[in-house]
């Protein structure tokens, strides 16, 4: 649980570090009309900052990354601001996907089935820009669309206008933040374009449209194919094993299930928190491994929609647990996010 602040420091400003290299060296290679080598740049800075938009922005909100809570909340901002991201909504729905996970009563957040999908056009997307496609991915349209109706304080249906029905306060801070998160990207764009330099409105307001690739592949298999309904976060959350640099980027969220049975573990810790309980949890897959097993679930499940992959458990580890007892109860799924939870929330 203990938070580092050198670490902290390594993983947030780090990330924000080679999201500013590689927009330097973009713009150097677009300005030298050095085509090929500005396409590479353009595509390295994009998949740096897709990790903006709902990682980065995830771990801050748990706010268990500085030991200080004003640090904390400032790289918040910056992060949400240069990612187009509300924080406000998401603290709202990210509660409820951690108390009741993958419970579709409880969690509009993460809803089964998902589709492992590997289609051309989306994954062109994926390695381009990507324009509607928004599964663990930035799509530019559903981006504007959600900011753009927030800002006009409009939630006509779903999942946010249910959270917001009985919470006015909160709703205003999120319209709020939507309107400067609006204001923002438009202003610097408009005066990018005003000095002559419209490139920069692409590196600092587009990038998180450019390269959702590497976002993608490693962030569905967090939950996708498994089971709904069951309170063991074994069963309903996988992790996987990642290289160093994409483990960075990800915010070492590759540690899924540890996050959820201790979402007040600094994520820096993640993997050592996995040493100690491993005897207790599923072994980690690979992620070639976790997309295999999720496009065969997704296989079986056109022929048998009521099928779920069973997360097989170590021979020392606990049984698992399928329904809810008095030990799982709303008390224990609401403990130990950090300071996620809204105060309206709390």
């Amino acid at each position: 649980m203990q938070r580092s602040n050198l670490r902290a420091a390594f993983q947030a400003v780090g990330h924000l570090g080679l999201w500013v290299a590689t927009g330097i060296v973009s713009y150097y290679l677009y300005n030298q009309q050095l085509w090929v080598g500005f396409g590479v740049a353009l595509f390295l800075h994009g998949t740096v900052g897709s990790f903006f938009k709902g990682l980065a922005v995830h771990e801050l909100g748990h706010g268990t990354v500085f030991t200080s809570k004003k640090v904390n909340r400032a790289f918040l901002y910056i992060y949400s601001l240069l990612g187009w991201w509300n924080h406000h909504e998401y603290a709202m729905s990210h509660t409820y996907h951690h108390r009741y996970t993958l419970h579709p009563e409880g969690d509009g957040e993460v809803v089964l089935p998902r589709n492992p999908t590997l289609k051309a056009l989306i994954l062109l997307q994926l390695f381009t820009v990507n324009i509607t496609y928004s599964v663990e991915a930035n799509s530019l349209l559903s981006t504007l669309k959600r900011i753009g109706w927030t800002a006009f304080n409009r939630y006509p249906t779903g999942w946010f206008k249910a959270l917001y029905e009985d919470q006015p306060e909160a709703r205003r801070d999120a319209v709020n933040w939507a309107r400067l998160v609006l204001a923002f990207h438009l202003i610097s764009t408009c005066v990018f374009i005003g000095i002559g330099e419209p490139i920069l409105a692409v590196l600092v307001s587009g990038h998180v449209f450019i390269g959702n690739w590497l976002k993608y592949f490693v962030g569905l298999p967090m939950h996708c194919g498994l089971r709904d309904n069951v309170p063991d976060f074994r069963l309903c959350v996988r992790s996987i094993t990642l290289d160093p640099i994409s483990e960075f980027l990800y915010w070492h969220m590759n540690w899924h299930t540890e996050h959820h049975m201790f979402a007040g573990v600094p994520c820096y810790n993640l993997a050592q928190l996995y040493g100690a309980v491993k005897d207790d949890m599923p072994k980690p897959r690979t992620l070639f491994g976790a997309w295999r097993e999720m496009r065969e679930t997704w296989r079986c499940q056109q022929t048998n929609p009521d099928y779920q992959f069973d997360t097989p458990l170590p021979p020392t580890a606990n049984a698992p647990v399928t329904v809810a007892t008095e030990a799982t109860n709303e008390d224990s799924l609401e403990a130990s996010i950090g300071d996620l939870a809204p105060k309206v929330l709390s």
